[in-house]
């Protein structure tokens, strides 16, 4: 007698034209992310892989795939580049990873706003913005070069530009997105504006977007500078003050408090040792106000660059802020993690000092400032912590929480842990349930869906 053919090998054997990656190390590693950076996630999620990779390149080729493993009941874990930090792409319970990279052509751009397939890689998305249309992204993660436009819209906060745009879920910069249906004969869907955002920041579980138009930003060439201070009080008001100094055109403000900047090793010598320092992307008009500034706050410019010298270097101090600050201290020191925390606009000051305060050296302080979703000055901070035990970590967010700062924990793999603790809204829900109805999208990462499965 026989014995069944394994649900996975019967989507392959239905499918053999589709690009499939079967070798078991190529598997497990398309089964990862960077939640590699929290020892808590490293720990929970050891050992979990899909059973295959699948690179469709095309709209057919998705769609085939995505309505075999709804007839098969397989459960389909959408990729991009894997630049996450939450687990967000790896499968719970096996199945299928869909590797969106394939699927990546520039569409269009026109009147402010620019549209590309899903696994498109941001910097190429910019590149072609700013040629056929002299636009940039509003906001876009470190990780510009290699993480894709579905991954910044499923799994993205904001990043670079956010201390003018805000986060890429404030009104107006997600313009829509195309959608498929889960089902044995998927559907093509198009939502616009905040329909768009009920599939925004959940790690692919209740839509499998195809395509994303956003709202871009007139191209501007950026210049870069490194400002250092001996105090953090001086760096941590510097940044402020650009931040806050509308005359002043920038597109990142970053603060890394001591010793975060003996990190950056390629960058040692323009951090004097024991320095706090501010990275800061700057258009050329405003390199004297940002001067004025740093003798204001007793800080010396160690490090200027023009957009040219940027380009021909390829290089950009871009890469050393966001979580690129991390991964950048992760090379020197595997012992680390890191939080991520919001404070709260016209008290972030005064949090960021507490914290400092309280916690400095087990927590260090990286402070990114940005604007709400409501446009006010603050600050959103990915500190690095010196890793103990996972009890002490808890600890440490609870004395942020106690100090009214919201910590967006970076250490769970269920999205409503890491969406601050919340609940989901009834929207958010209600895509699953129209866009993912069998729950085979990331399941597991849930946990409302599982408790209406299961009521």
């Amino acid at each position: 007698m026989n014995a069944p053919v394994h649900p996975v090998e019967q989507l392959q054997l239905a499918l053999p034209d589709i690009d499939w990656i079967t070798e078991a190390s190529r598997i497990a590693r398309l089964s990862q992310d960077f939640s590699w950076f929290s020892p808590v996630l490293s720990r929970q999620l050891a050992g979990k892989s899909a059973q295959a990779v699948a690179r469709p390149r095309n709209l057919d080729e998705i769609t085939r795939v995505v309505a075999q493993c709804a007839r098969l009941r397989i459960p389909i874990t959408v990729r991009g580049a894997g630049t996450g930090n939450y687990g967000q792409c790896v499968p719970l319970h096996g199945g299928l990873v869909l590797d969106m990279s394939g699927f990546n052509q520039f569409l269009w751009a026109r009147a402010g706003a620019a549209r590309a397939q899903a696994g498109i890689r941001l910097a190429e998305f910019e590149k072609q913005a700013r040629a056929n249309a002299g636009l940039e992204l509003r906001c876009m993660p470190s990780t510009f070069r290699s993480a894709t436009l579905g991954g910044l819209f499923g799994g993205g906060f904001g990043g670079v530009g956010s201390i003018n745009h805000g986060p890429l879920a404030a009104r107006g910069n997600v313009l829509g997105v195309l959608a498929l249906t889960v089902e044995e004969v998927p559907r093509l869907v198009e939502l616009r504006g905040p329909e768009a955002l009920a599939m925004h920041h959940l790690w692919g579980t209740n839509g499998l977007v195809l395509e994303v138009e956003l709202a871009m930003a007139p191209a501007v060439d950026w210049h870069e500078q490194l400002v250092v201070f001996g105090s953090f009080d001086d760096a941590l008001e510097f940044g402020n003050a650009v931040a806050c100094a509308p005359g002043i055109h920038k597109r990142e403000v970053a603060l890394l408090a001591d010793p975060i900047p003996g990190y950056l090793t390629p960058l040692a010598e323009h951090l004097p040792a024991g320095c706090h320092a501010v990275i800061l992307a700057t258009g050329a008009a405003s390199d004297a106000a940002v001067r004025e500034l740093a003798a204001q706050w007793r800080g010396e410019l160690t490090y200027a660059k023009t957009a040219e010298e940027v380009a021909r270097s390829n290089r950009t101090l871009l890469e050393y802020t966001w979580n690129h600050t991390t991964l950048v201290a992760l090379k020197v020191d595997r012992s680390i993690t890191y939080l991520q925390s919001a404070f709260a606009a016209g008290r972030h000051l005064e949090q960021v000092r507490a914290m400092h305060a309280l916690l400095h050296p087990e927590v260090q302080m990286h402070a990114e400032f940005i604007r709400t979703l409501d446009g006010q000055v603050t600050c959103s901070a990915l500190q690095i912590v010196k890793f103990s035990t996972e009890e002490r970590l808890q600890e440490i967010m609870a004395l942020h929480r106690a100090h009214g700062v919201r910590i967006n924990d970076p250490h769970v793999f269920v999205v409503e842990d890491g969406k601050a603790g919340g609940a989901l809204a009834p929207d958010v829900l209600a895509a699953k349930r129209r866009f993912d109805p069998l729950g085979l999208l990331n399941p597991g990462k849930v946990r409302a869906w599982a408790q209406t499965v299961h009521a």
